[in-house]
């Protein structure tokens, strides 16, 4: 695309050509070499006739006639000889020498000449190399602390309003859209954005103009920079990436001249992409009244962004990407049409997706040919795309660790187990009353699970205490993806949360400290049910407690409410009638499967881990016995 030039009008008054400011340098060079010349001539053309002669030669030469005129110096005696001597030379210098002591050694016909030694240059230099060492070394430390420090010194401090941005020429990103997989949606977004880029003129044919800005918004790891490199891959444009933090430095008005010179990069290579990561830590909204002036500086390099954006020609094939995983707190100005034109949600794959992530992943490692990456996808609900890349990095240490050849679906299981529940902690050790009681926990949780319609099938069952305070854990592999429940399935998920506390209830009479973790989650599930989802039929189908959520489902604020304390009362009775009623189904159940409770506690007691086939047969053996005549 070629570039149109234009010329600037000249300035009122001024009709005079303005000089390249390089030309004017290069002029100067070419001037000082011409004056140097010409001084290292003259001294050449004044010293070739210039013989230096020892004291008693010169003496010699006067006892010969030889000299014709002698102009006498502070310290040397120049003589005009009357004829060249035999090498050309014209004119004689000899240091003089005290007349006495010239008479004395002249009487013996000894050569002699006098030398002094002149001490200005070792005087000087003896003040000025000191200075020179140690201003060297003071630029130097400067230097390294301006690189490390982010702009001080000489070099660093001309460069600090220069942006920061990492230039990727053309396709040189190494990503494409095949490395990208599990967001499809946000795919096909992009490709309209790589399709302008490429084919710019074509975009326009029906009037239509491109976006401007593309905000791409979604939780930590799912992808976000990875999409904003693919599209530069593939529209093989240079891509400026930077982070929101980066714009920001310690000195006033920096951030607003990264910003002037990041876009004028861009423009200059146009088409090209910019990508900000992290938009929320340069785009957060503005306060009302900045009290003090903290927010001063960050605030003008908010302003800054917006002009550039607002200074988008639509002819200039530049595209701005930006990822944030914070876009409640984003400055209103920023979202507006014709800025950010487009949002673009990136989530959490399902488990199609999961299966499309671990395809890319697992080409790096040598899986075993038996591995079914939907059982492995199966596994990890709500996994995203960061967090399954390190579980196949954890599967694969895992074989290497074991001198395996291949990763197998086993080291895939044990990785979901490490990265959920945490590392094993063999060297805790229980007693045999602890061990009893967390054995005894955990078949609680899971024969409550495997008895209720409804619930995510039990995977596995352990007592090896893992993480941080779990002594034991109750793996549930849900059997699809699900975005919605019902009051019965959120009743039959706390029934499974209170199923430990209820086996040990029923076994040993008595509460203990193991079950807090559950029951803070089943007291969440029915606080929710009675104030949000308005389940309860004695309060009505009213939300009572408005939780602010971002766009990502994260609470942003506390919840607030607005009831008086006698609901507020109700409420409370609510949801500890929810919790009971829970438990007691719980109990139920367990009562009724007590022998089943305390064969499958003894298999874990001496097994330590349950998997899913020997839960099924301990089931189903119960089962037979039951249905067995007497």
């Amino acid at each position: 695309m070629a570039e149109e030039q234009r010329s600037l009008p000249a300035p009122p008054g001024k009709n005079r050509p303005v000089m390249n400011p390089k030309a004017q340098v290069h002029l100067g060079y070419w001037l000082l070499a011409i004056a140097l010349m010409f001084l290292v001539q003259s001294l050449w053309s004044s010293y070739s006739n210039v013989q230096t002669v020892p004291y008693s030669t010169f003496q010699t030469y006067l006892k010969d006639g030889r000299i014709k005129d002698v102009v006498i110096g502070t310290q040397t005696i120049t003589g005009t000889l009357k004829t060249p001597d035999e090498n050309g030379k014209s004119i004689v210098v000899a240091v003089k020498v005290e007349p006495q002591l010239a008479s004395e050694l002249q009487r013996y016909g000894v050569t002699y000449s006098q030398q002094y030694t002149d001490t200005w240059l070792s005087n000087i230099l003896s003040w000025v190399l000191p200075a020179l060492i140690f201003v060297s070394v003071w630029f130097f430390l400067v230097r390294k602390f301006a690189d490390k420090a982010g702009g001080l010194g000489m070099g660093g401090f001309m460069s600090i309003g220069k942006s920061r941005a990492k230039v990727y020429m053309e396709n040189r990103t190494g990503v494409t859209f095949a490395d990208v997989a599990g967001v499809d949606e946000a795919k096909a977004e992009l490709e309209e954005v790589v399709d302008f880029l490429k084919h710019p003129s074509e975009h326009g044919r029906l009037g239509a103009r491109a976006p401007k800005g593309v905000l791409l918004v979604g939780p930590p790891g799912v992808g976000k920079t990875l999409l904003a490199r693919a599209v530069a891959g593939e529209a093989g444009v240079p891509f400026f990436s930077i982070s929101g933090s980066e714009f920001v430095e310690m000195f006033v008005g920096v951030g607003a001249a990264r910003v002037r010179d990041l876009f004028e990069q861009a423009r200059e290579k146009a088409p090209a992409i910019i990508f900000i990561d992290e938009l929320d830590a340069l785009g957060r909204a503005r306060a009302a009244a900045p009290f003090g002036g903290g927010h001063d500086e960050k605030e003008q390099t908010l302003n800054q962004l917006l002009v550039e954006l607002d200074g988008f020609d639509s002819t200039s094939s530049l595209v701005i990407l930006a990822a944030t995983n914070r876009p409640e707190i984003l400055d209103p100005a920023l979202l507006r049409a014709g800025r950010f034109d487009r949002q673009v949600l990136v989530e959490r794959p399902d488990k199609i997706g999961r299966v499309q992530i671990l395809k890319v992943h697992v080409r790096k490692i040598r899986l075993d040919p038996a591995v079914d990456l939907e059982q492995v996808a199966a596994l990890t609900p709500g996994f995203s795309g960061a967090d399954l890349a390190n579980l196949v990095n954890e599967a694969a240490l895992m074989a290497t660790r074991e001198n395996a050849q291949t990763v197998t679906l086993a080291h895939f299981t044990r990785a979901v187990e490490r990265i959920v529940a945490g590392l094993e902690k063999k060297n805790r050790l229980l007693n045999a009353k602890e061990r009893d009681i967390v054995a005894h926990h955990e078949m609680g949780h899971a024969l409550v699970a495997m008895s209720l319609p409804g619930t995510d099938a039990v995977h596995k069952v352990s007592i090896i205490p893992r993480g941080i305070g779990a002594l034991g854990y109750t793996i549930q592999r849900p059997t699809e993806d699900r975005y919605l429940m019902t009051r019965e399935e959120l009743e039959n998920k706390m029934a499974v949360l209170m199923g430990g506390r209820a086996a040990e209830h029923l076994i040993y009479g008595h509460w203990s400290t193991g079950a807090a973790d559950d029951l803070a989650k089943v007291t969440d599930i029915a606080r929710s049910m009675v104030t949000r989802y308005g389940m309860v039929e004695k309060l009505g189908g009213v939300s009572l407690e408005e939780t602010p959520q971002s766009v990502l489902g994260t609470p942003a604020l506390p919840p607030q409410h607005e009831y008086s304390e006698q609901t507020a009362r109700e409420i409370d009775c609510a949801v500890r009638d929810l919790v009971n009623v829970a438990f007691n189904r719980a109990t139920d159940i367990l009562q009724q499967k007590r022998a089943v409770l305390d064969e499958g506690a003894r298999l874990l007691l001496e097994k330590e881990t349950l998997t899913e086939t020997e839960l099924r047969q301990l089931m189903q053996g119960s089962q037979a016995r039951a249905a067995a005549p007497a």
